[in-house]
């Protein structure tokens, strides 16, 4: 195969890496904190003050056991106008879950807006949600075929 390497038996068995953090760009800590708490549920794992202006604030879903959400003060002009649209505008964050429908109802009633509302694809029921931001979000609930 052209342009892919292929590692040593003995390198490629040793490895373990995961994806730990994602870094999302936010306008300020507390109403992030607050939206992802109150709203979508998840656990405030950490909020460290760094200096008087940055602080690591990690954030997961219920039941993360690996990747989570460092929510990443904007800092400089650039950063600022990323917020909300880190990906161009493309599904950012993939969220599954064990029940669709509880969810699904749990954005509702919080008011989250729906960008695209429920289907039955091939790996599941999906819908597209858009957080305080705007970063587009899929809601998955795996049917456990992956596309």
């Amino acid at each position: 195969m052209q342009g892919t390497t292929v590692l040593p038996k003995e390198q490629s068995c040793k490895m373990k890496q995961y994806i730990a953090q994602i870094a999302i760009l936010v306008n300020d800590y507390d109403e992030a904190i607050a939206f992802y708490t109150e709203k979508l549920h998840f656990k405030l794992l950490e909020d460290t003050v760094l200096t008087e202006t940055k602080r690591w604030v990690v954030v997961a879903p219920e039941g993360a056991s690996e990747c989570r959400l460092l929510l990443a003060k904007a800092a400089s002009d650039e950063q600022k106008r990323s917020i909300g649209n880190q990906t161009g505008g493309r599904v950012f964050l993939f969220l599954h879950t064990d029940n669709f429908q509880r969810d699904y109802q749990n954005l509702l009633s919080h008011g989250i807006r729906i960008v695209r509302g429920p289907a039955t694809e091939a790996y599941g029921t999906v819908a597209v949600f858009a957080d305080l931001y705007g970063n587009l979000w899929d809601l998955i609930e795996p049917s456990g075929k992956q596309p």
